[in-house]
């Protein structure tokens, strides 16, 4: 009896040690579950952000140097129609919008090299190729328009002594500069000889000179910048990825009023930091915006290619005057009266010429200004609208529509006869948009694969390993409890077999007892 009593607790003991193991084993898969579950996708921000960090010979730093993109700019002119009329009798000034003159583009960063602390320097390329099939026009199609060099400078000879004024009259009757020109479109961009130009370069003062000999909007920048553009690789901290830290070996302007005005820590449009929200605020800069913009989220579209992205565009308020947004009285360091709302002066970055940014047709200006001349359109924010489309984990830039409007604020100087019945007027040049349609599917499939991936791999690997660590724990608890009810059954069993027979005698006594 004793043997049997002994290999029953033997059992026992194997038995319970073995579904005990199991217990702990499914609390281990449950507890694997609430990990993945919670730091899952922080183990993929991980690795994405190791493989986007501008590297040499990673894949991600071949398609920063050389996007392999085809960008675009669409170039649209308001060509004046009734320049003489609007001198002599003082009509209102007609435009004719022509366009767009289509442009494409092919980018490279060259001479790249990395800095000790975690940035890495480059000057960018960018080659223009008139493209015929996509424009409406040629470049050799003649336009008038306002003399920029011209009436910038009798803008700036406003406040200066009467006789400088004479003079200057003088001069250009000499000269025989008239308020508007008549030039091709290509000599409008890329540049043309003006007289007041090549008298400047004869007479100014060697520091004072300005950096051209001919003038055009677009004068000097078909092929490699001079411009040193120094940004965070990312490896150091991801969340400075792809910023500027200095542009020309300044980390900061220092036209404006304040520093968060004068901070260049903004992305050149292609790349920023990972990990996108609806909160981010975006900031992209360009030499000739003279300033950072600011991006905010508009809405979430999905694209064509199949890839989901976070739409970002500037806010309604950004080129306001200082009363509907005080924040923009950094942008006005002489004082008022400053720039108009829906407008920004950028004349110190323009050697002091009164040029006014805007966005097309004047969109979020007063319409007084477009009503001032005849011909355009009213605004439409479809085909007006700046905007940015961007993957949000990845933060890589996937098309845009980089919408600009070049406008000369012109002063009445009656001193000068040539501009003396020149009204007070904003008169716009020209307007541009910058396209990226979007990337090669090379790109977007591993795009696509990174945004949709990583949910699903997360639902399913979580999902997986919690029903592991349940059902385990379920089946382990059923056999432990079923386990037990055998064992007592069989103690029970054990303990009634084994009382020995009581004698004759015994029972005899128990009964007297009784």
């Amino acid at each position: 009896m004793k043997g049997r009593e002994k290999l029953c607790a033997k059992l026992s003991s194997a038995f319970l040690r073995k579904w005990w193991i199991v217990v702990a084993i499914s609390i281990l898969f449950i507890l694997l579950g609430v990990i993945v579950a919670i730091f899952f996708m922080s183990w993929v921000r991980l690795v994405i952000n190791h493989q986007i960090v501008l590297k040499n010979g990673s894949q991600s730093f071949g398609w920063w140097k050389k996007p392999p993109v085809i960008p675009k700019i669409s170039l649209y002119i308001y060509n004046v129609t009734n320049a003489d009329d609007f001198l002599n009798n003082g009509s209102k000034p007609i435009v004719d919008e022509i366009g767009p003159y289509v442009y494409t583009e092919s980018w490279e960063r060259k001479n790249v090299q990395f800095n000790e602390n975690g940035t890495v320097t480059y000057n960018l390329q960018k080659i223009y190729q008139f493209s015929e099939e996509l424009s409406a026009g040629l470049e050799d199609d003649v336009v008038v328009v306002p003399n920029i060099p011209m009436l910038s400078a009798t803008s700036q000879s406003k406040h200066a002594a009467r006789f400088l004024r004479l003079a200057m009259a003088s001069i250009m009757d000499i000269l025989k500069i008239k308020p508007f020109v008549e030039v091709s479109v290509g000599q409008l961009l890329w540049g043309y000889e003006d007289p007041l130009l090549k008298l400047a370069k004869d007479v100014v003062p060697k520091e004072q000179k300005l950096p051209y000999e001919e003038f055009g909007l677009m004068y000097n920048k078909n092929g490699t910048s001079a411009d040193n553009v120094t940004v965070f690789t990312g490896g150091a901290d991801i969340t400075s990825f792809g910023l500027i830290d200095k542009y020309n070996g300044q980390s900061h302007f220092s036209h404006w009023l304040t520093d968060h005005c004068n901070s260049l820590s903004a992305s050149d449009g292609s790349i920023f930091p990972p990990g996108i929200t609806e909160n981010t605020t975006l900031f992209i800069f360009d030499k000739d915006l003279c300033r950072r913009l600011p991006l905010r989220f508009q809405k979430e579209v999905q694209r064509e290619d199949g890839v989901m992205a976070y739409r970002f565009s500037p806010p309604l308020d950004v080129f306001a005057n200082v009363n509907e947004n005080p924040e923009n009285m950094c942008f006005c360091p002489h004082g008022p009266p400053c720039a108009p709302s829906g407008f920004f002066n950028v004349s110190l970055c323009q050697f002091d010429s009164p040029v006014l940014l805007s966005f097309p047709h004047f969109y979020l200006a007063d319409d007084n200004y477009r009503l001032a001349l005849d011909g355009i359109s009213p605004p439409d924010p479809e085909k007006h609208r700046f905007y940015l489309d961007v993957q949000p984990m990845m933060g890589t830039a996937l098309s845009a529509r980089a919408r600009v409007q070049i406008n000369l604020a012109v002063s009445q100087v009656i001193d000068i006869k040539q501009v003396a019945t020149f009204p007070d007027i904003i008169f716009p040049i020209l307007w541009f948009e910058e396209a990226v349609d979007g990337l090669p599917d090379e790109i977007t499939s591993l795009m696509r694969l990174a945004n949709d991936v990583p949910p699903v791999a997360h639902a399913a690997i979580t999902g997986i390993v919690f029903a592991i660590g349940i059902i385990l724990l379920i089946v382990a608890v059923w056999r432990l409890v079923r386990g037990a009810n055998r064992l007592s059954s069989l103690h029970l069993a054990t303990g009634h077999v084994g009382q020995p027979p009581q004698s004759k005698d015994v029972q005899m006594n128990n009964v007297n007892r009784h």
